[in-house]
């Protein structure tokens, strides 16, 4: 099986040497970033399969690289920060973070957390080569555009099936309603959902 690889955004070397010691014994590939600078041009160069990020870096915050990732990639990534509040945890989530682990944490935790990033990675990349989404009644054809209920074929505008293959994509997620704004539109202002 191929060996999964995985990249290390932290500037703490306690933390770095924690981790990538855990991760090696597990069997995993990593690099490490201590840099905002650094962790995008490892990404760019190395294409990781998940990515552990700490917020609180030298020459900026974690959340660029986030969004640079994000724009380009559904690979995973893991926020490990000693940002406690929840407002951190909900930026980084609707910034496209797919799991926040707060400091400290026990590396088993962030382990079983990776192993299910992965899981999520594989199933992304599994459906990419399918060209058929089939769920109870709905069956949507990537190739050909076209979605069908119960046979029927459903005319949506361009938003609509940009919506529902969000949804598909995250499907047994909860979306957040600037979440959805944001892959869909490009932006995430504070938008009341009752003027929609």
């Amino acid at each position: 099986m191929e060996k999964k690889s995985i990249l290390i955004v932290e500037d703490d070397k306690y933390i770095i040497n924690f981790i990538s010691i855990a991760l090696k014994k597990e069997g995993y590939g990593y690099y490490v970033a201590k840099s905002v600078e650094e962790a995008l041009s490892l990404f760019y160069a190395n294409q990781p399969d998940l990515i552990i990020l700490d917020l609180g870096l030298p020459d900026g915050d974690g959340m660029e690289v986030i969004k640079s990732v994000r724009a380009l990639s559904d690979i995973p990534m893991i926020v490990v920060s000693a940002r406690q509040e929840e407002q951190e945890k909900i930026q980084s989530l609707d910034a496209g973070a797919d799991d926040y682990v707060t400091k400290p944490f026990h590396m088993g935790e962030l382990m079983a957390r990776i192993r299910v990033g992965l899981r999520k990675l594989n199933r992304v990349r599994t459906e990419e080569r399918q060209t058929i989404f089939q769920t109870g009644e709905l069956m949507v054809d990537y190739e050909k555009r076209i979605v069908t209920i119960s046979g029927n074929e459903v005319h949506l505008t361009p938003i609509e099936y940009k919506i529902l293959l969000l949804l598909i994509a995250n499907r047994g997620k909860v979306l957040t309603h600037n979440y959805i704004i944001r892959e869909i539109w490009g932006y995430a202002e504070e938008i009341d959902a009752g003027n929609l």
